[in-house]
Order: C-alpha cells, then structure tokens, then sequence
C-alpha cells in the first residue's frame, strides 16, 4: 500500500552524530547573539564584529532614544496627580463608547469613523524634547507628515496606555519623516522629538486620520 521505504538502523543518525549537531546548532545560535543580535538591540558588542559591521551604532541609537523617551514619560507622569489622570481617560472613553452605540449605532460607528486633521509646529532649543500625542483607539489609523526647519532631530514613535507600550520606528539625525501611524491598542500615540544640534529649530507636524485629541505632552 506504501510505496516509501522505512529507513534501516544504519540510515539512521548515530547519538554522537546528533550531540555534535546540537553542539554545533548551539554555537551558531550564540555566535549569532553575541555578533548580531546584542550589538544592533543593544548596543553590545563583546565580540567586535557589531562596530566593524555597523550594527553596534544602530543598537546605542536604539538604547539611547529608548532611555530619553522614558525619562520624558516619566518626568511628565510625575507632574500629574498620581491616578487622576487615567481615571478620567477611562471614564471618558467609556461614555464615547456609550453614546456611539446608542445614538450611532455599531455598524454606522464602524463605517463613518471620526477623521479629523491638524498641523502643529514646535520650537526646539538646543538639547530640548517634546512630545506629541494623539488619543487613538485600536486600529485606527492617521497619516502624518513632520519636517525639520533649521536642522535635524532625533525621535521615536511610540504609544502607550492601559499598561502597554510599544515603539513604532526611531531615528537620529532626521529632517523629515511621513506615513501611517495604526494604533495598537487603545491609548496615546505619536511622537518624541530632541534637538541634539547646536541651534534652534522647528518641527511642522501634519496629521490626518483616526485620532479624537492631539496634546502636546512635553
């Protein structure tokens, strides 16, 4: 009935063929940790072979823009009344959500989203962030167009709420940047921005899409 032959003991790999392997799957798998993944995630290169292929740099950019936007969302959360805030976010959306299903009704809210636009322009001085938030529900979706005047800035497109945190796309040395922002999960989303150049510039932010606020965070 079956047309395959069943390999025989002596097709069959012995034990030491299969520790050496393993032994040998492992060393591949560490060797490609310690040259490629620590230095372009991390910023660590034990090896040296990250700097000579340039992935170590790319990991410091990642860990350093990580870290100022961190220390950004920390510095602005200690400026709110500890659990004030959220509260009234959630007690806010759950009365949109209450009103589009009783005067919307499911199916209308789902075909007409909310779509609004804004342009936004900052000024920062040498050293400065800020950041720009966009209160977005999940999946929802907003094309964005942000340029540079007088220089470049380094940033990172990230979201947060309800516990989550996620980063979009980061950069340094950046005069412009557009595309499609969609969001992940319920919550503020956009962007952090620092000059890390010598004179002031400006930041003109274009937004176009699924988004019920835009604050200016920082």
């Amino acid at each position: 009935m079956y047309n395959s032959d069943m390999p025989t003991r002596a097709e069959l790999p012995t034990t030491a063929q299969l520790i050496r392997s393993t032994v040998i799957a492992i060393f591949a798998a560490v060797a490609i940790l310690l040259t490629i993944v620590l230095p372009s995630e991390y910023g660590i290169d034990p090896t040296g072979v990250g700097r000579a292929l340039g992935l170590a740099e790319m990991g410091e950019i990642k860990v350093q823009l990580a870290d100022e936007a961190e220390k950004d969302r920390a510095s602005d959360r200690q400026k709110q009344v500890p659990g004030a805030a959220p509260e009234v976010e959630k007690r806010s959306s759950l009365v949109r959500s209450l009103l589009a299903q009783l005067v919307v009704g499911p199916a209308h809210a789902q075909s007409s989203p909310l779509i609004r636009s804004d342009e936004m322009t900052l000024t920062l001085k040498p050293g400065e962030g800020a950041e720009v938030k966009l209160t977005m529900t999940k999946g929802q979706r907003v094309d964005f167009d942000w340029s540079v005047a007088g220089g470049v800035v380094n940033f990172d497109m990230h979201g947060d709420g309800g516990g989550a945190e996620t980063s979009y796309e980061k950069g340094r040395a950046v005069p412009a940047a557009k595309g499609t922002l969609e969001a992940k999960f319920d919550g503020a989303h956009g962007w952090f921005w620092r000059n890390r150049g010598n004179a002031a510039v400006t930041i003109t932010l274009r937004t176009k899409g699924g988004y019920s606020a835009i604050k200016r965070m920082v």
